[in-house]
């Protein structure tokens, strides 16, 4: 018969393997976390992909907005230590367990999984700032309490780095999300701009859209330096992991600008290598300067 201790090893054993198949950016900032840490990590990471994954993938069966309000209840057994037939819920409960993580923000992020199925347009800003809230800073905030911080100051940080990762993935991703009926970029901005969705989803690449694009890459930009002071504020053990996401995420934007904002041709990524690279040199240099943020000069 298993026992929990059996039960929850296995789960950390089927979430390390979800994180290292399908986290790919996350993963690589994983790796240089201590086991312990990277593991919670892995926890996180495999709860937040079976929103997504019910979000957009095209194998699940029944409603989706019924599978998240499931997911809704599931989370709160969860906390009782009732996991169902959930190889995932183990690991999650005993990581939001040890780091004190509150569980409202796993409630947001599935309720903005929910808006991915609801809502296919923003109209202004505001509106997405909101969505990008709901899937994205409530994960930074959620990180941080794994990677250790003391000051509260430190969670209004976290925000501005997932709305500037956030911002990343809908620039890279405006193509694919188009083709689903999904355009994130704000109707105010493609007004703006004189680009309309159907520009977007037939891939028009012209002065209109290299124009939108310089714009929105420069408001991510602006986000990602808004959240600097995070990087001093996070417990030395864990600032060479959020060192290297934001640096994976911000090579992203990098090379959207070096191909002149063609997102349309093929998607743009970074290579394995790359960010191995970046990583190793995060963990490097957190060891050479005795625990010191490396901070790269982010372009405003």
């Amino acid at each position: 018969m298993e026992t929990s201790t059996d039960l929850l090893a296995r789960s950390y054993t089927y979430c390390r393997e979800i994180a290292r198949r399908r986290a790919e950016n996350f993963y690589y900032s994983f790796l240089v976390l201590p086991r312990e840490k990277r593991d919670a990590m892995c926890a996180i990471y495999a709860f937040m992909r079976y929103c997504d994954d019910v979000a957009d993938e095209s194998d699940f069966d029944g409603n989706r907005a019924d599978l998240l309000e499931c997911w809704h209840e599931a989370l709160e057994e969860a906390m009782e230590s009732r996991y169902g037939e959930s190889l995932i819920l183990p690991a999650f409960h005993d990581t939001v367990r040890r780091y004190n993580i509150p569980r409202i923000y796993f409630h947001e992020l599935i309720d903005g999984a929910s808006m991915d199925i609801s809502v296919h347009r923003y109209a202004t800003f505001d509106q997405l700032y909101r969505y990008c809230y709901k899937v994205a800073s409530v994960v930074g905030i959620v990180c941080i309490h794994v990677l250790g911080f003391d000051d509260d100051e430190a969670r209004k940080y976290a925000e501005y780095c997932g709305i500037a990762f956030q911002l990343t993935n809908i620039l890279r991703d405006a193509k694919e999300d188009a083709l689903m009926g999904r355009i994130y970029l704000p109707r105010e901005d493609l007004d703006a701009f004189r680009y309309t969705p159907d520009d977007l989803s037939n891939g028009v690449l012209d002065d209109r859209f290299q124009r939108l694009m310089q714009f929105e890459v420069q408001r991510a930009r602006t986000y990602y330096n808004a959240a600097r002071p995070l990087l001093p504020m996070i417990h030395e053990s864990g600032r060479p992991g959020l060192q290297a996401m934001i640096e994976i995420y911000s090579a992203i934007l990098d090379r959207i600008e070096k191909r002149n904002y063609d997102v349309f041709s093929s998607r743009v990524s970074v290579s394995g290598a790359q960010k191995l690279a970046i990583a190793a040199k995060a963990f490097l240099m957190s060891k050479a300067k005795g625990g010191q943020t490396y901070l790269p000069e982010w372009r405003v």
